[in-house]
């Protein structure tokens, strides 16, 4: 592993950025702790025109997702060396006469481009390009599908390769302050993590294939390494980690298909409750990330026709304890959401459970209507109903209730493979060449 640093920013500076209320906050996928729930303000539940607050067409290719403080909001793309068909276009179909997932996707050179937009009126503020490599991965991902993470002082994206982890930091003007490179990426399906930002440690899923990869934090003020955990990955992982308060102390949760539910100091490192929970006799891989609700964590794990699990653990006594777990009609790549005392699983396909988030007891499951192709980004939620987009581009919203309700189907245009982002009342969606906000 190596590290460059570069000065950080001044204490007037960060005391001057810093200052953000919580609605005014997305820092990591899925937002505030990855929880995806943003209820200040609603959103509303058709997208027209007379509500667009703006749309702006980005470079390159990207499945991540936008983070967002203040009034600034951050991206990253992928810029490939000649031209690239769209996703959705001929390419797209003649994959689909392959095996699924197995279509030939061959490597391309990129250059990763971190962006900034002002939040109100999508006008791009800065662009920056970084690397120059080799990326190949699975037909559905891309080389820019991690979610950066974001706070008062500066601003973490991550992106991956066969011969490079990268991490860097810049701060909210794109000033650079540290890049590290985290050693090698082993998973055919390509990189796709994202990190979060814990007080002075920035914290990243570093699962890769046969046995390899480790749990990774690094010095937030310089990117060197503060803490690396070993791991016995057999499949690389995409799961965001999440912070967990529990008896006074925060730690930090990983989900993986061998080592199941990990708690780690997120300030040291150490190892404090490590339980395989999921089937180990089939391949599995954890996708989708994990959520804290009502005093637990409820994570997921699978694989397309596999088996799929969904299960609700508490720690205690430094151990974990299983309180519910559901084994049908789980969600592979979305991931969970909680609303009060509901928690909703998305299918990839379109169909939707709700379950009472104390008991894990179904409450009702059904057939989204309108979803055209699977569902790859995750749901968020305003309080009152959730807000999902398909591959094809239709953002689908349904009530966040004990009742299933659909309550709209918008159709932005677009290939979609993201999750959007809620703040003060907007929604922020990027597709496939755009990034659009409405409210």
């Amino acid at each position: 592993m190596s590290f460059r640093l570069i000065p950080v920013l001044t204490a007037a500076a960060l005391v001057a950025v810093a200052a953000v209320a919580k609605e005014e906050q997305w820092p990591r996928f899925r937002g505030l702790n990855g929880s995806g729930v943003n209820d200040a303000k609603p959103i509303p539940a058709e997208l027209n025109d007379s509500n667009q607050l703006w749309s702006t067409e980005i470079k390159g290719v990207g499945h991540g997702s936008p983070v967002i403080w203040g009034d600034r909001v951050f991206l990253l793309s992928a810029v490939a060396e000649g031209a690239l068909k769209p996703a959705g276009g001929d390419a797209e179909k003649k994959n689909k006469k392959g095996k699924k997932g197995k279509a030939p996707n061959p490597a391309l050179t990129y250059q990763w481009l971190t962006i900034c937009l002002n939040r109100n009126t999508g006008e791009v503020l800065w662009e920056k390009s970084f690397d120059q490599r080799s990326f190949k991965g699975h037909r559905f991902n891309s080389a820019a599908s991690s979610t950066a993470a974001v706070n008062g002082d500066m601003v973490v994206f991550t992106w991956g390769t066969a011969d490079q982890l990268t991490a860097i930091a810049l701060d909210h003007d794109g000033k650079e302050l540290w890049k590290s490179d985290l050693g090698p990426v082993s998973g055919g399906h390509g990189y796709g993590a994202s990190p979060i930002i814990y007080k002075d440690v920035v914290i990243l899923n570093n699962d890769q294939e046969k046995g390899g990869g480790t749990l990774l934090g690094l010095k937030a003020d310089t990117g060197e390494l503060a803490w690396e955990v070993e791991r016995r990955s057999q499949r690389i992982s995409y799961s965001v980690p999440c912070i967990y308060e529990v008896a006074g102390r925060d730690v930090a949760v990983f989900t993986n298909w061998q080592h199941g539910f990990t708690a780690v100091d997120p300030e040291t490192g150490e190892v404090i409750a490590d339980k395989s929970v999921f089937n180990l006799d089939t391949n599995e891989r954890a996708i989708s990330s994990p959520i804290v609700t009502k005093g637990m964590v409820i994570g997921t794990c699978g694989f397309t026709a596999n088996p799929k699990h969904c299960v609700a653990m508490k720690l205690s006594g430094g151990e974990w304890h299983e309180v519910w777990r559901r084994e049908s009609r789980i969600n592979h790549i979305p991931s969970t959401i909680a609303v009060g005392d509901h928690t909703f699983l998305i299918e990839d396909s379109g169909i939707a459970t709700c379950v009472d988030t104390i008991t894990g007891e179904e409450k009702w499951m059904e057939r989204v209507p309108g979803v055209e192709g699977s569902i790859f980004g995750s749901p968020v939620s305003d309080g009152k109903n959730l807000f999902f987009v398909d591959e094809s581009g239709n953002l689908h919203v349904i009530a966040a209730g004990s009742e299933f309700a659909h309550v709209a189907t918008n159709r932005l245009g677009e290939l979609c493979r993201t999750t959007p982002a809620i703040v003060d009342g907007t929604i922020f969606v990027r597709t496939e060449t755009k990034l659009s906000a409405w409210k």
